[in-house]
């Protein structure tokens, strides 16, 4: 290995388009790379995307497919059939998204975000459930070093695939801290204006889904008495199995306080974290739980579940409640609606508690794991 290490980085689920691939994972890689090069100065990246993908990171050479990889069958046919034969170069492929091409001529390492699919099944086709379950579990054995996104999911991967817990390296992720930050009464308010929206109300943002826990949420919410009710958004793109949320408000009579405005573009975030007067995440598995961060860092007090990676996250700010404990959120929500100082406390601890998180530091991470892969 030259003294300068050649780092090879699979990257193809990095997306400029709009939608599920433009959140999550995409958001990772991107913030990743954008501070890598500065995390090892000397240091060679290359980094492996798709046909139609015009991103470019100071420092990093891009090196775009053939083909469009946008499809996940064209991306899994490129990562298997294709990639092997472009490795020479590099002294370690890292796989940023889950699974390593079955023909390994390089030292490799692996990212995993999470094991839904293990744990939540029914929410991929049978083929894409199988595909990660095999594989994922074969690169990790395969890697010489396995980044988990949290601890919570570095201990899932111990318990669920075995994967020694000396293999993993835990590489949180950030946030752009010039977008989530608190900003000026007198824009959020304009944003209010704007959106038809109340003064005061809460908030959660994430996709419609079972995992999300939303129907005790609601429950939650219609056993407190009008009086200590806010308007309660629930934003996101449905997901699967998602009727029985719209039928718990509905059972309940809130549809008149209970709003769903689907999908938010993605530079409306900060404004819609501002407003709210806490943001709410009872969701019973998550990877890591960026919206959560994402509100702290906004100074939006925040209310979650004490489930897989959420309180990593949020640490000593706001509340942490048990994911199913109806009268436990009822009691939460009445005093979020009610006592102003719990709210400027758990502003303050949630701003300390975000401080915590960069993606320069994501980066420094990664540089670190490389290092123990190359020995």
């Amino acid at each position: 290995m030259a003294d300068s290490p050649h780092i090879g980085i699979n990257a193809h689920l990095l997306s400029g388009k709009a939608g599920y691939r433009s959140a999550g994972i995409h958001g990772y890689i991107a913030g990743t790379l954008t501070h890598l090069q500065a995390a090892a100065p000397d240091w060679r990246f290359t980094v492996m995307v798709g046909r139609e993908n015009g991103l470019t990171f100071d420092g990093l050479t891009m090196r775009r497919a053939g083909l469009d990889t946008e499809s996940p069958l064209r991306r899994i046919l490129w990562e298997q059939v294709a990639q092997p034969g472009q490795l020479g170069a590099f002294d370690l492929l890292h796989s940023m998204a889950f699974v390593s091409p079955l023909i390994l001529t390089k030292p490799s390492l692996v990212t995993v975000y999470d094991l839904s699919f293990i744990h939540y099944p029914q929410v991929l086709s049978t083929a894409r459930r199988v595909y990660l379950r095999l594989f994922t579990a074969l690169s990790c054995q395969r890697a010489r070093r396995v980044i988990a996104i949290s601890h919570s999911t570095a201990r899932d991967l111990s318990q669920s695939l075995g994967i020694p817990a000396e293999k993993i390296d835990v590489a949180a992720p950030g946030y752009d801290a010039s977008l989530y930050r608190p900003l000026p009464p007198d824009e959020v308010a304009a944003f209010k204006r704007e959106k038809g929206l109340p003064d005061r109300f809460w908030l959660f943002l994430g996709t419609l889904e079972p995992r999300k826990n939303l129907v005790t949420l609601i429950e939650a919410y219609a056993a407190l008495a009008p009086a200590d009710r806010l308007p309660l958004i629930l934003a996101g793109g449905k997901g699967w199995d998602y009727q029985p949320i719209f039928d718990a408000v509905v059972r309940h009579g809130l549809q008149s306080i209970v709003q769903f405005p689907g999908y938010l573009p993605f530079a409306e975030l900060p404004f819609w974290y501002n407003g709210a007067d806490c943001f709410l995440y009872p969701s019973v598995f998550e990877g890591f739980g960026l919206p959560a961060l994402e509100a702290m860092a906004c100074g939006t007090p925040v209310i979650v579940s004490e489930a897989s990676s959420l309180p990593e996250v949020v640490g000593s700010a706001g509340m942490s409640l048990p994911p199913m404990d109806v009268s436990a959120w009822t009691a939460a929500l009445k005093r979020a609606a009610h006592d102003p100082d719990w709210r400027q406390s758990a502003r303050e601890e949630g701003l300390r508690e975000a401080a915590r998180y960069s993606y320069a530091e994501t980066a420094r991470q990664h540089v670190a794991s490389y290092r123990r892969a190359l020995g």
